[in-house]
């Protein structure tokens, strides 16, 4: 029966009853529910919350469950989580009131993206007229 269930773990693609998690990051900690969050949705692949560090009078975190550093470790993810992500998204836009108005999704990926939290999550922000230009480098000549 052990041996059933492990080969079934090794399967590519087959979605795994305990999401990985790395043992230092708060993201996979707010799965686990032993970091505090504040909840506005959940289902079996994400998890969505209020950022602590708000930068719009709605700025929400989308988080798949499964520990992924960043958007560039997309593909480690199933379809099914990845579809989840984009549309938890949405739901929380349109839960909060904003969907019509108008909204912005945000992924840092990596150190010069200014990435703080190395486990894949998109801001979903919105509720105010945001800033035309999200970028804060100065402006180049293009190429």
């Amino acid at each position: 029966m052990l041996r059933r269930a492990l080969t079934l773990l090794l399967i590519p693609g087959l979605l795994l009853a305990a999401p990985a998690k790395a043992p230092d990051c708060v993201f996979c900690k707010i799965v686990a529910g032993t970091a505090p969050s504040r909840k506005v949705y959940e289902n079996e692949h994400v998890l969505a919350f209020w950022d602590i560090r708000p930068r719009a009078k709605v700025h929400l975190l989308v988080i798949p469950k499964q520990h992924v550093a960043s958007l560039k470790e997309l593909d480690e993810l199933s379809v099914e989580a990845r579809a989840a992500l984009l549309s938890a998204c949405v739901k929380v836009a349109k839960d909060q009131g904003i969907l019509e108005e108008g909204f912005r999704v945000i992924s840092n990926a990596g150190k010069d993206a200014n990435q703080s939290v190395f486990h894949l999550h998109f801001h979903v922000a919105g509720g105010e007229r945001l800033r035309e230009d999200a970028i804060s480098a100065e402006p180049r000549k293009a190429p």
